[in-house]
């Protein structure tokens, strides 16, 4: 058997736990060889590519395919791993944006440029995962590399206002949704012990439409910008609607 499929990741599952549930519906491929090609992180969604049988080798080809996004901001906090599903370090001032001046930020990053892997990703080195060498404390012993990539358009759909007791509620919702280890307690209490004082408080999230080539993390535009506007960001969602000639909507 060779085939191709284009297969919908649910946001907290991890890509072999899509694989897991893919296996126990179709009960034809228990059997067969599978592979997925492009990583989503637990709390991402949308589309997977799943190669099947002798489509595995081809893994590569589809690592390497365009890819196109729609990601939700938060401003406001910074976190290790760049998205909520990371202890929030810090909780900068807080500032209204307007379309037009986050428009202006954004354009940095169209083009072609490096960009460094977040320390809590799969990239190997030294035969160990970055994360893990984050987890143990030990990220500062390795030297993080940078991988090319290529942003074609980023497109803001919207600005919208969150009070810190619903943005709780939100995250705690999402969070709940991942299964196995990840720091998931210590995660949302930190997040609980800042929200909580902050009920009453309004922060400002953007939405995205990214289209970029393989293997960007969108993680890392947010943590990056971040950086720029000097208000801390992190990712609070991310839809993955396109994988080369895949689409969510035909899923």
């Amino acid at each position: 058997m060779k085939q191709v499929l284009n297969i919908y990741k649910k946001a907290g599952e991890t890509p072999l736990e899509t694989i897991s549930r893919f296996r126990a519906d179709n009960q034809e491929y228990q059997k067969e060889k599978i592979t997925y090609a492009g990583r989503l992180d637990p709390l991402a969604e949308g589309v997977l590519i799943l190669l099947v049988g002798d489509a595995v080798y081809e893994k590569e080809k589809y690592l390497k395919t365009d890819k196109e996004y729609e990601a939700e901001i938060l401003f406001g906090f910074e976190t290790d791993t760049y998205d909520i599903l990371g202890l929030p370090k810090k909780n900068r001032k807080i500032k209204n944006f307007k379309k037009e001046e986050l428009a202006k930020s954004l354009k940095i990053f169209t083009g072609a440029s490096k960009m460094p892997f977040p320390p809590y990703s799969s990239y190997k080195i030294k035969g160990k995962p970055l994360f893990k060498w984050a987890r143990e404390g030990r990220i500062k012993e390795v030297e993080i590399p940078e991988k090319e990539r290529e942003i074609y358009e980023i497109k803001i759909i919207r600005l919208r206002k969150i009070d810190g007791k619903n943005l709780l509620a939100q995250i705690s919702k999402k969070i709940q949704k991942v299964k196995g280890d990840f720091r998931q307690r210590q995660i949302l209490g930190q997040w609980s012990k800042i929200l909580e004082k902050e009920f009453c408080s309004e922060f400002q999230t953007v939405k995205l439409v990214i289209k970029c080539s393989g293997g960007t993390y969108v993680r890392s535009i947010a943590h990056i910008l971040g950086g720029k506007i000097k208000t801390g960001a992190t990712l609070l969602s991310l839809k993955r609607t396109r994988a080369g000639d895949f689409e969510a909507k035909n899923l």
